[in-house]
């Protein structure tokens, strides 16, 4: 049988769905004392729009993005960021100017709300009944980071919030995750840790914690899936997995 991953890679993440439920195999976690999520793209259902306006900004700066160049990004830090796009376009890509005009559009487009993953809700909702701490580690700026979680409704959810500023090392470096079990006062091997891009998942199994990989627009490679507790398609089916019920 392939490796459900492999299909994931080569079929889509709807393929990848369908080859769970033809499996009929429910992935088993490990016990866990609190959950730290990713933000973008896991919590918050901003990647989609995000990547429409580096494609936008990037057009408008007079250079052509890339899915390819675009999936390297996703989940990356400013610095990562950066550095990606130098090596992409060269030294003359004028990333400030880039980097400013995306923030003003992401502000102006997400003025009104910012949308949640399908899942969030009710996973936090269940987190908190059963009192397990949660947290957030993002690579995003504070700011940025405050402001979206504040607008989505879901801040007040989480005991602690990692940004990029609160660490000298961002993903896949593991200082943010560790940072976020050292502010919930539980060991990082006693957290579940759920992302959606290569670079988080990366700096969560590097912190020791038990990953799962919720992919959004980016789908896990052999070696990351490798990583990974699971990989699983939403949100609704970790709440699953690790609160099995009736109808679920």
């Amino acid at each position: 049988m392939v490796p459900a991953a492999r299909r994931l890679v080569s079929g889509g993440k709807c393929a990848y769905i369908a080859a769970m439920l033809n499996d009929s195999i429910r992935p088993s976690l490990a016990p866990f004392a609190a959950v730290v999520f990713d933000m973008d793209g896991t919590l918050l259902d901003t990647e989609t729009v995000f990547r429409q306006i580096v494609f936008d900004v990037c057009g408008t700066l007079g250079f052509e993005m890339t899915d390819a160049v675009h999936q390297s990004i996703v989940g990356s830090s400013h610095e990562a960021t950066n550095q990606l796009l130098v090596e992409a376009y060269g030294v003359a890509f004028p990333y400030a100017l880039f980097d400013e005009q995306c923030r003003a559009m992401m502000r102006q487009r997400l003025a009104d709300d910012v949308p949640v993953k399908v899942g969030v809700h009710e996973l936090l909702a269940e987190l908190g009944a059963r009192g397990i701490p949660a947290a957030v580690a993002t690579s995003s700026r504070a700011p940025h980071a405050q402001r979206h979680l504040g607008q989505a409704g879901i801040i007040d959810l989480f005991q602690a919030v990692v940004t990029r500023d609160d660490v000298a090392n961002p993903k896949p470096h593991p200082e943010p995750y560790l940072t976020a079990a050292a502010r919930l006062g539980v060991p990082p091997g006693d957290c579940l840790a759920i992302e959606d891009s290569h670079s988080g998942v990366r700096a969560a199994h590097a912190a020791g914690m038990q990953t799962v990989m919720v992919p959004d627009l980016v789908l896990p490679t052999d070696e990351i899936a490798a990583l990974c507790a699971a990989v699983m398609e939403s949100l609704h089916a970790v709440h699953a997995a690790v609160f099995p019920g009736p109808g679920r």
